[in-house]
């Protein structure tokens, strides 16, 4: 795709601005519903035997010197990607437990990029730091957390678990007589950070973030579901007064699995300076759910929790939240002060003094639009619809002779044994290159297995069905051909 420079002139930075703006916007709307419309019968990988060069080809080029019509950048740009476009917001992606984006949070998400807004002081935009406010309110009703934890609207879960353990960080050594924030790490009481053994890689990083280093985590044994032993746990912590921070997990990214927080909390509650941080990327929606929400039991009792709004709210990227409990720590840890940034007047929120970023999107315009959208009854229905389809699913892939469920499936992750590394490689390229649905492998405890996550709002038992049917295909089909090799 190669354009002279004068073939499609741009308009001057000088004519009128606005002129053709309102016909670009709903070009690009038309563009956008489309694709939309059109996701429950696209393939939901890439095209067949696209490669990288092919992608480059069809977007690369010297840098342009001269300006092109906006209205052919932006059907040449949205030709160009569609072959590489995977359909993570159709009814049949089952990868990397990401959802889709429900119909009021998208329409919001467009507004949200019209407005334009930086979210970093009240004075530079009420209206974003009040519905940050009263979304961060609709939330802690929603999970059952306690009243007066705050909350920060960042990218996604690797800085929601970065920002609590920041405040975690600061907490423990103030209890340490240390405050971190000034003098920093060097010469610095040294801090325990406690987890299960399959801990999320998200809170590896956070950890490695804030200079608590990934090498010196202590990691608790787990059974054979990835919950963290609570008896090791109480093991670990008994007569130690070090600073401490201990790492739950609600979802085990594999499994779904739930640590037993009932238990985990009153032995934290136990140590004299300890943090107990729950990492509920997609789980902690399960507080959501009445019939659900047993699962979380004893998620009040920590003091942060991380999670994402893509993942189970549905909302796009980027909406990760966190919460923590001490607002003081959660300041201290992330606020920042200069003569040039006026601070709130009165009681306003300040919406930079949660989150590391001092310039960035209006996150909670699409959060907001998606929980009035859904009401608790929507959120709640859609969580366990997404659930009882992996069930559906799981049920019917078991019936197959030479397919074994891996996990107890008690939320919407389903590990699927269909043989050998080699056999389960192949039957996930399979799959992939199919287009029915999409799915990833993984490795849990040893063994391969595919590896589904239901979380999308749009998946529907046809959908469900429809996948299983591809999936038993495909290793039907691989079974042949090695049997055959």
């Amino acid at each position: 795709m190669t354009i002279r420079a004068d073939e499609h002139a741009a308009p001057r930075l000088d004519d009128d601005p606005d002129a053709a703006t309102g016909d670009l916007l709903r070009h690009a709307a038309d563009l956008a519903i489309d694709y939309r419309e059109g996701l429950p019968d696209r393939r939901v990988g890439i095209a067949p035997g696209l490669t990288v060069d092919d992608l480059r080809a069809r977007l690369g080029g010297p840098l342009p010197v001269d300006g092109t019509d906006p209205r052919v950048v932006i059907d040449e740009l949205a030709d160009g990607v569609d072959p590489g476009l995977v359909a993570m917001s159709g009814p049949r992606y089952f990868g990397f437990v990401i959802g889709g984006s429900v119909p009021a949070a998208l329409a919001a998400d467009w507004l949200t990029s019209a407005w334009d807004q930086n979210v970093g002081l009240y004075i530079g935009t009420p209206a974003a730091s009040v519905v940050e406010e009263v979304v961060a309110d609709w939330l802690l009703e929603l999970f059952g957390l306690p009243a007066g934890t705050t909350v920060g609207f960042v990218s996604g879960a690797t800085m929601a678990n970065f920002t609590a353990m920041a405040a975690a960080r600061h907490a423990v050594l103030r209890g340490a007589g240390w405050d971190v924030e000034d003098q920093g790490l060097q010469g610095a009481p040294q801090v325990r950070v406690v987890c299960g053994q399959d801990v999320h890689v998200s809170l590896v990083n956070a950890v490695r973030y804030v200079g608590l280093g990934r090498g010196r985590l202590e990691r608790m044994p787990v059974d054979d579901e990835g919950r963290m032993d609570p008896d090791a746990l109480a093991g670990a912590l008994r007569g130690r007064d070090e600073p401490t921070i201990v790492c739950a997990q609600v979802g085990e990214v594999s499994t779904g699995a739930f640590d037993a927080l009932d238990r985990i909390v009153p032995i934290v509650r136990e140590h004299p300076n300890a943090w107990l941080h729950i990492d509920g990327a997609f789980g902690l929606w399960a507080a959501a759910s009445p019939r659900l929400r047993h699962l979380v039991r004893g998620i009040d009792g920590a003091d942060s929790w991380g999670t994402d709004a893509h993942k189970w709210l549905n909302v796009p990227y980027d909406a990760g939240i966190v919460f923590v409990r001490d607002g003081a720590a959660h300041r201290a840890a992330m606020g920042m002060a200069a003569a040039y940034l006026p601070p709130a007047p009165g009681q306003e929120r300040d919406p930079f003094e949660y989150v590391p970023e001092m310039s960035r999107r209006a996150r909670a315009f699409p959060i907001y639009a998606a929980i009035r959208s859904l009401g608790t009854t929507g959120i709640a229905e859609m969580v366990e619809r997404d659930c009882d389809l992996a069930m559906r699913m799981a049920r019917r892939l078991a019936n197959h002779p030479h397919v074994r469920i891996v996990n107890e499936v008690v939320l919407n992750q389903v590990l699927v044994a269909v043989g050998d590394a080699e056999t389960t490689r192949a039957v996930v390229d399979r799959i992939q290159s199919d287009g029915v649905l999409w799915l990833g492998g993984t490795t849990f405890h040893g063994t391969p297995a595919l590896r589904i996550s239901v979380s999308g709002w749009s998946s529907r038992e046809d959908d469900a069905d429809r996948s299983v049917d591809a999936i038993l295909a495909a290793v039907d089909a691989v079974r042949a051909e090695r049997a055959s090799g």
